[in-house]
């Protein structure tokens, strides 16, 4: 191992059926640094994490420890804790029936009595020793977010570990909490443990780490020291675009022009549950925009809260010029707005249900339950769009789980046509389906707006983007930070708002 290194994992290999998770990644972590794991969604920082940590085997590649002569092998996460090797989830994995010290200490007894006074005190003592304001006491349930992550942290020390895995702990924290956790961050790096800190919000990195791994596709970019690396280039190394590469690939959709007449849809000040800060955000009939950012930016939680699939918290939305409200997809539905989810199989289809079931399905909620379609005219419909988008099926009595995840997508789309909305939203319509599909749903969109729907377009990927829109608005950190139209609409200027551009969005 290399001096002052706590952590190195050299060549390592993963596969699952049909997909290489990791090739040939090598990590290094020193004692005494907060370094971050970044990457796209399926980069491989969450297969490489679960390697780390025993949950999956690794098929090749070696993982060195320091005070150990020869390379580890990890079974199992309890094998990675005995080795010193701790995370803290996203999820938090405590009681929140039990008290702060037994959330600490549960599962590390004796079999004897449970010394309460002394668990409680030495508890107390670790929390004030990291500076977590919090009675060792105190139900769990009662501690906010933050202080439970905290905790789980404490917990993670106590055990002596000399590498503490972060795992997204900051999605659902607001800026001070996210500071109390930076400063426990810092004071274990000052104590030398090695810290490995998986985010999406690039401005947390920037505040907090020293240096930065970057995987794409399962394979390792490179690792870099903090200051080296500005912002737009770490954006350009975790999509795959150098910037001398970047072209305005633009050509092939139609421009639109903004003819000034009342917007389909407008919210002011709008945000929800989700943490998003209020937005303001309009479209127009027959314009193509898109919510364009990072994995984790908050670019779904404003098209969910703009659809009311989130607790809407605030904002007023005009439609054509009239003040209406949406706080729930069902008013949304009412007033011609669609919603294609980000996550087909959990928020979309009913895989037990038939092609044809699925596809009525919203109209039949828009029309109410009480006033069922007769089966001919469910066929009917569902005829017409499996000729439509030329779903693959056997017959529109298949179950949709049965369906290619391209058809299944079809399917869900046929959903939201059928109830002919004025307003369309596209939540990442491409993910996972194949190259011809991709193009066939690209040129559909293009061809709903030439004949006047508005829509709503957000994919990972930057080329489909810039192919469909004109009219992007840029996210970063749960913030909107930017609007690109016209001769803006490039690769470089999108990456370029990323990574640190201020608000122009009205």
């Amino acid at each position: 191992m290399r001096e002052g290194s706590v952590l190195e994992l050299r060549g390592i290999y993963k596969s699952f059926p049909g997909v290489k998770a990791l090739q040939n990644v090598d990590f290094t972590l020193r004692k005494g640094e907060i370094h971050a794991l970044m990457g796209e969604n399926g980069a491989g920082k969450s297969t490489l994490i679960k390697v780390l940590t025993g949950v999956h085997t690794k098929d090749d590649g070696d993982i060195w420890l320091k005070g150990h002569e020869r390379p580890v092998q990890i079974h199992s996460p309890q094998e990675a804790q005995k080795l010193g090797i701790s995370t803290v989830y996203q999820e938090i994995s405590l009681c929140p029936n039990l008290s702060v010290a037994e959330n600490i200490f549960i599962g590390r007894g004796d079999g004897q009595f449970v010394k309460w006074r002394s668990m409680n005190a030495r508890a107390q003592e670790l929390l004030d020793s990291l500076g977590i304001a919090v009675k060792a006491t105190q139900q769990l349930a009662s501690c906010s977010i933050a202080v439970q992550q905290m905790v789980a942290i404490a917990r993670a020390v106590d055990m002596e570990c000399s590498v503490l895995i972060l795992d997204e702990p900051t999605s659902s924290l607001d800026e001070s909490e996210v500071a109390k956790l930076f400063k426990l961050m810092r004071k274990l790096r000052n104590d030398g443990v090695g810290i490995i800190f998986v985010t999406h919000f690039l401005d947390q990195v920037y505040e907090v780490c020293d240096r930065i791994t970057v995987l794409r596709d399962g394979t390792l970019v490179g690792e870099y020291e903090i200051e080296t690396l500005p912002r737009v280039q770490l954006v350009s190394k975790m999509l795959g675009k150098e910037l001398d590469d970047m072209a305005d690939i633009k050509e092939a959709a139609p421009a639109y022009t903004d003819k000034g007449g009342v917007p389909v849809y407008e919210g002011r000040g709008l945000c929800s549950t989700e943490g998003i800060s209020p937005f303001n955000f309009k479209i127009r009939k027959g314009e193509v925009n898109g919510f364009t950012g990072l994995l984790g930016s908050g670019r779904s939680e404003c098209v969910r809260t703009i659809f009311g699939a989130d607790k809407v918290m605030g904002g007023t939305v005009m439609m054509d010029g009239m003040t209406v409200k949406i706080t729930k997809p069902r008013e949304a539905m009412k007033h011609g707005i669609a919603y294609l989810p980000e996550d087909r199989k959990r928020d979309g289809i009913v895989a037990d249900l038939s092609v044809r079931d699925n596809i009525i399905l919203a109209l039949q909620v828009k029309t109410g339950f009480f006033k069922p379609f007769s089966r001919a005219k469910a066929v009917e419909f569902a005829d017409e769009y499996i000729k439509l988008l030329d779903i693959k099926t056997a017959s529109d009595n298949t179950p949709i789980g049965s369906l290619s995840g391209g058809n299944q997508q079809k399917c869900i789309l046929a959903r939201w046509l059928l109830t002919h909305p004025k307003y369309l939203i596209l939540d990442e319509p491409t993910r996972g389906i194949d190259v011809g599909t991709k193009v066939e749903i690209q040129k559909l969109v293009l061809k709903l707006a030439s004949e006047g729907m508005s829509i709503t377009f957000i994919s990972s990927e930057t080329d489909e983007m810039l192919r469909t829109c004109s009219r992007l608005l840029v996210m970063r950190d749960r913030k909107l930070v930017g609007e690109l139209t016209g001769d803006q609409l490039t690769q470089t200027a999108v990456m370029n708002t990323i990574a640190g551009g201020e608000s122009r969005a009205e």
